[in-house]
């Protein structure tokens, strides 16, 4: 740009003059903001430095305009209660286990399927490809708005009776297990007594015996620190989690484009660094739950398939429920991904 038009620029735009006013670009309409952001993981967990860096992310580029305040550890109620807060309008964002919104939309019931994945790669390609996108794009209509998809891990079975070596080690255990009638149903066909608990209440209920034991990724286990209260860990990788980020459609409609695009982006690009930062940390927390005094066992290959048979009758279940179309579509995409 000459001099001389540099300077008429500039003087316009100290008079008042905006960008896009000038036709020179698109200058972002951005305005005061506060969003309460909930999970159920404490500080330091990798899905609370997702948050964190979602929370950095809206900072930087909305000029510190737009507020995140972070609420983990359960403050602000358990994950069934934060959704419906979440769609009244009086908490604005949330982060949970993806299979917990099939109780908005039953396709989401798919997500907890036991066995589903083989590894990491398997999942980002599925939630980032057209049937997890599908599904978020499905929540609108619950009042809800599903922006990303953080990483939790594969679950893994503790308890504080026995060591678990082989499936039926698994019969007669009172376990814990998160508020979705498909882990109900998975636990009762390996022969556990499943008990739905919400996560603020787990801690208490091993420490006082309520429950033998529970199922969750390592760095979960780690963070809560469950192990002062559980002795054996079974490295079973029953199910995976998909963490869906979501924000609250009503405060979704009360923003304008250019604030919708900023917080999308800043999801978009939290969601990346958190799936890092928590794959990471899985390895690191299994090896501490170890020098913690965790006793760990792993499943053979034969029984991990044994226990695959003995889950079957479930999936048949759910995808009868799920939809036979939706599971078809799922199970198409993985097959496609697994191609080489």
């Amino acid at each position: 740009m000459k001099p001389m038009k540099r300077l008429v620029l500039s003087s316009l735009m100290a008079l008042g003059f905006g960008l896009a006013s000038l036709g020179v670009g698109h200058a972002a309409d951005i305005r005061e903001h506060s969003i309460k952001f909930a999970s159920q993981n404490n500080k330091g967990h990798p899905q609370v430095m997702g948050m964190q860096k979602f929370a950095d992310l809206v900072a930087q580029k909305s000029g510190n305009k737009i507020r995140v305040r972070l609420f983990p550890g359960g403050v602000l109620g358990g994950d069934l209660e934060t959704v419906s807060a979440l769609q009244g309008g009086t908490i604005e964002m949330t982060v949970l286990n993806s299979g917990i919104l099939q109780a908005q939309i039953k396709d989401f019931a798919a997500f907890d399927f036991p066995f589903l994945f083989n590894n990491d790669k398997e999942v980002d390609a599925l939630v980032d490809g057209p049937f997890g996108q599908t599904l978020h794009k499905k929540l609108q209509d619950k009042g809800l708005i599903g922006l990303a998809y953080f990483d939790l891990g594969f679950r893994n079975i503790t308890n504080g009776k026995h060591p678990i070596n082989k499936p039926e080690d698994i019969s007669g255990l009172k376990l814990r297990v998160i508020q979705s009638p498909i882990y109900v149903d998975v636990f009762k066909a390996l022969g556990a007594n499943p008990t739905p608990l919400a996560w603020p209440e787990v801690y208490n209920a091993l420490e006082q015996g309520a429950v033998d034991g529970q199922e969750n990724p390592f760095t979960v286990i780690l963070n809560a620190k469950l192990d002062e209260v559980q002795k054996y860990l079974a490295v079973t990788r029953h199910i995976y989690n998909p963490q869906s980020v979501i924000i609250s459609k009503k405060f979704w409609d009360s923003l304008n484009p250019d604030e919708q695009k900023l917080i999308q982006d800043a999801a978009t690009e939290a969601a990346a660094y958190q799936r890092q930062v928590s794959r990471d940390a899985a390895h690191t927390a299994l090896e501490t739950l170890k020098k913690h005094g965790m006793q760990v066992t792993e499943l053979s290959p034969a029984d991990l398939d044994k226990m695959r048979a003995m889950v079957k009758p479930v999936v048949e279940k759910y995808t009868r429920e799920v939809g036979e179309d939706t599971v078809k579509s799922m199970y198409a995409e993985i097959d496609k991904i697994r191609k080489p």
